[in-house]
């Protein structure tokens, strides 16, 4: 069978490391290549290199000659979030399928430039969403879809970490004075280059929400956000959607007190799902979801389903709908990712003018 080609474009983010792992332990795909010609992403691209035994000649400055000379059918990019646009502009006309870490873009203008650059070139992009493929939010997915809580009403969403410079690929700690001195340099606590833990986290709310309510969107959206002192980013928001059918809340933090990884922090991160028969409890990284009906208003849990190949990760998916075809995971698709970058950016927007923004406003 084909051995597909992938190469890893931008060491910006951290996942590269964590999706470049699942391609190389992929059986039918190889690293053709990586690239990256940013100084400051030097360790982290050493690291992914030796740590998954990528060969030097693999390795390039330049990413038009790596995709150039490897001719890839899948890239991957872990580009700053404000750079996501041109990335793909430059990217589509090569060839191959895009399969983009989170978030969506920077704004809804670069969402909408990446969906027509991939449209123009005729190849598939995909945004990545790590949550949307945890088994425990596919289980509460499959749960909404078969009517065990009725109607979904709310969306109850936390999530975060302790910060994007306390980690490396593997979800390798760092210790907290090399975090704190990173965040001196560290684009991720940049504004022009989309930085911030509104931009980092909200997009898996917004995007998993949307998917979760079937499709439908808020009619209008009110934020907050805060920071510390010397920090131009923000690092909590707290985001209060109404929707036609009620009130949904999504939260971002850069400061949990601890991992949810390691430990989940309090509040949990994850989910909370409201429905107009029951209640779901979807915690990040959770074996079982905790589920409330009126036939069990005590509550009970359910062990989580244990997901098809094809749905084991992004990597396995691509590759899947490259060889067979067939419909992107709902997280992924450009219609749902495109509404909760919309929610975003409603956000953003009430942040900055201290108002309550309509969707409609929006494009």
């Amino acid at each position: 069978m084909k051995k597909w080609k992938i190469a890893g474009i931008s060491f910006d983010h951290m996942h590269m490391g964590d999706l470049l792992r699942e391609a190389g332990s992929h059986p039918r795909a190889e690293i053709a290549g990586i690239a990256d010609d940013n100084p400051e992403n030097a360790e982290s691209l050493a690291l992914v290199r030796e740590t998954l035994g990528i060969p030097q000649d693999r390795v390039f400055r330049d990413f038009g000659a790596c995709l150039e000379k490897t001719n890839p059918d899948l890239v991957i990019l872990c580009a700053a979030t404000a750079l996501h646009a041109d990335f793909v502009e430059r990217i589509a006309p090569c060839g191959a399928a895009i399969l983009v870490e989170k978030p969506f873009a920077a704004d809804l203008a670069a969402a909408d430039r990446m969906i027509k650059a991939a449209e123009a070139a005729g190849v598939l992009l995909a945004v990545n969403w790590p949550l949307a493929w945890y088994p425990v939010h596919l289980t509460s997915k499959r749960l909404i879809d078969s009517g065990l809580i009725g109607t979904l009403c709310e969306v109850h969403y936390y999530d975060g970490n302790r910060g994007p410079t306390h980690h490396l690929m593997d979800k390798i700690a760092v210790s907290e004075d090399e975090a704190l001195a990173k965040t001196k340099s560290s684009w991720w606590y940049r504004k022009d280059s989309g930085g911030g833990s509104l931009l980092d986290y909200l997009g898996y709310g917004t995007t998993l929400g949307t998917w979760f309510h079937g499709g439908r969107i808020p009619e209008e959206v009110t934020a907050a956000a805060w920071s510390r002192s010397g920090i131009e980013v923000d690092e909590h928001s707290i985001v209060a959607a109404k929707y036609r059918h009620g009130l949904s809340k999504y939260e971002t933090r850069w400061g949990t007190f601890t991992d949810p990884w390691v430990h989940q922090p309090q509040p949990q991160t994850g989910f909370i799902l409201v429905g107009t028969e029951g209640t779901i409890a979807s915690y990040d990284y959770a074996g079982t979801v905790r589920v409330q009906t009126r036939e069990k208003p005590e509550g009970y849990e359910i062990a989580v389903d244990q997901p098809p190949a094809a749905m084991a990760g992004p990597v396995a998916h691509l590759i899947g709908i490259l060889e067979n075809g067939g419909p992107l995971h709902g997280p992924l698709s450009l219609p749902i990712a495109r509404s909760g970058q919309r929610i975003v950016d409603a956000a953003r927007l009430s942040v900055e003018q201290r108002r309550t923004v309509r969707l409609e406003e929006l494009p």
